[in-house]
């Protein structure tokens, strides 16, 4: 059980210690109570904002999870079972079953699209009995906090087939892909199960890798001791539609729109130094406003899409959507008002301009009913720099800092909206960025789902006639096309 604290206030400070599981997580049923017993340790302590959940997980989930805990911290790194099944690399073949299963993890693209496929990767995992194992390299060192307790899920450095990382690659020739291909696309033929193979399933993914999803060809990768999977998709979408995980995935999630919600709020806490930045911010600009805002703007092609633009897009959004007071230009000084409203708004963006322009337009001008409002940006990094360990740090922060708003608006396609929404427990309005000389008419719907969006699913689940429609074939009324790519698939309440 949670502290009553937790329960009854959305804010709290209590003391933390660092690498324990439970930094942010406020899910009731998440937490351990040997933990609770002795939350600070090594004398690091600091504060905790939390936010509660409306998404209770299903017992059935939280059992889930204790067994799987259990199952990491018997096989994994540096464990005598680890040390067996790492021998079985140095053939090409396996003989006999092992008592340990792996999947590791390789990174692919931006810290958003690391989260949403560690997250599918981890459940993949769940599903198969096998252990996580996550490659976070020199870039995404010392971000997160370890999130099993007394154990890594971190791959050791001297792992013997890292050097094979970087050549996954679609057809790569140790992919399960390439295997499928050289028979055939029949795996009976294969005689002798191989020691391990790769899972190329990100987004360029050819039409051999994508037979990962058929569900006859998940039985011989039970054979398999290891799996090396490179993927920077959200790809549990399909894994509702693979029939052999169907029940599995019922009982775990009864509730179809909080699948990540779960799976991001249990695996990914703040590091020590992430949280310093987060407290930092939330403390300085962020704790005394009464709503809290978050806008995300993403935007991919700076010359087909013009600052200002977007700027009228945004614009657009927030007042259509009333999403913030008007200005009056016609007055020096708001009227006074008793029932005057402090909002802040937090704007994440590579860019300042979007930042610049809501902050000018609030300072120069009051609000038609007196409300404050304070406009703020943690960071314009102006590019997003891959391999760099500083800026996904401050691009978690950012993340972590969306994710306590009260109304959040994130950009179409970007997964780190999705991950902001997904930690927050918020169904989004969804900022189409305009690719043009002009906003849209609907500058930002309200997101009916805040599940990610699965951008480059295969069309195995459609019937012929409806490929059109990426929902329209599906066997399972739960998976239906993205509001924001119409070629994805996402998980919905029916």
């Amino acid at each position: 059980m949670l502290p009553d604290a937790m329960r009854q206030n959305r804010k709290i400070n209590v003391p933390l210690e660092r690498k324990t599981w439970l930094l942010i997580s406020s899910l009731v049923g998440f937490w351990r109570q040997d933990l609770m017993k002795n939350p600070a340790q090594a004398g690091t302590k600091r504060p905790f904002i939390a936010k509660l959940s409306s998404h209770k997980p299903s017992a059935y989930l939280v059992s889930k999870l204790r067994k799987y805990e259990e199952l990491h911290k018997r096989c994994g790194p540096n464990t005598e079972s680890y040390r067996r099944t790492l021998k079985k690399l140095s053939s090409s073949h396996t003989n006999g079953t092992t008592d340990c299963n792996y999947i590791v993890w390789t990174p692919s693209n931006g810290l958003g699209n690391r989260i949403i496929s560690m997250a599918s990767s981890f459940l993949y995992a769940v599903l198969t009995n096998r252990v996580l194992l996550v490659d976070h390299g020199t870039d995404m060192a010392g971000i997160f906090c370890e999130p099993f307790p007394d154990t890594s899920w971190l791959l050791p450095m001297d792992f013997p087939l890292t050097d094979q990382f970087y050549s996954l690659q679609p057809g790569n020739v140790h992919s399960y892909g390439h295997l499928l291909k050289m028979n055939n696309l029949d795996i009976s033929t294969v005689s002798q199960a191989p020691s391990f193979l790769h899972l190329y399933l990100a987004y360029n993914y050819d039409k051999h890798d994508k037979l990962f999803f058929q569900d006859q060809n998940q039985g011989f990768l039970q054979k398999i001791p290891w799996l090396i999977l490179k993927s920077d998709q959200y790809f549990v979408p399909y894994l509702f539609l693979i029939p052999s995980f169907q029940q599995e995935l019922g009982k775990l999630f009864p509730d179809k729109e909080a699948v990540f919600h779960h799976l991001v709020r249990y695996l990914f806490h703040p590091s020590n130094q992430a949280w310093g930045l987060i407290t930092r911010f939330y403390q300085a600009y962020l704790a005394s406003a009464d709503q809290k805002i978050g806008l995300q703007v993403r935007v991919f092609n700076r010359k087909a899409s013009p600052v200002s633009v977007v700027q009228e897009q945004i614009l657009g959004c927030i007042k259509k959507e009333k999403l913030l007071p008007q200005v009056d230009e016609h007055k020096l000084i708001a009227s006074p008002s008793k029932n005057k409203t402090s909002r802040a708004v937090t704007i994440a963006s590579l860019y300042p301009e979007y930042y610049e322009s809501i902050k000018s337009m609030y300072w120069m001008n009051p609000t038609v009913n007196g409300d404050v409002i304070g406009v703020y940006q943690p960071s314009h990094e102006e590019v997003q720099h891959y391999g760099n360990n500083i800026h996904n740090l401050k691009a978690w922060a950012e993340i972590s800092i969306l994710s306590l708003s009260d109304v959040l608006v994130t950009s179409s396609w970007s997964t780190f909206g999705y991950v902001a929404q997904g930690l927050g427990g918020l169904k989004p309005w969804i900022l189409y960025v305009p690719a043009g000389n002009r906003p849209t008419d609907e500058p930002c719907p309200r997101g009916k789902s805040m599940e990610p969006c699965f951008h480059f699913p295969p069309d195995y689940h459609r019937i012929p006639s409806t490929k059109e429609r990426p929902d329209a074939g599906s066997p399972v009324p739960h998976v239906r096309q993205c509001e924001d790519a119409s070629n994805g698939i996402k998980l919905f309440n029916s």
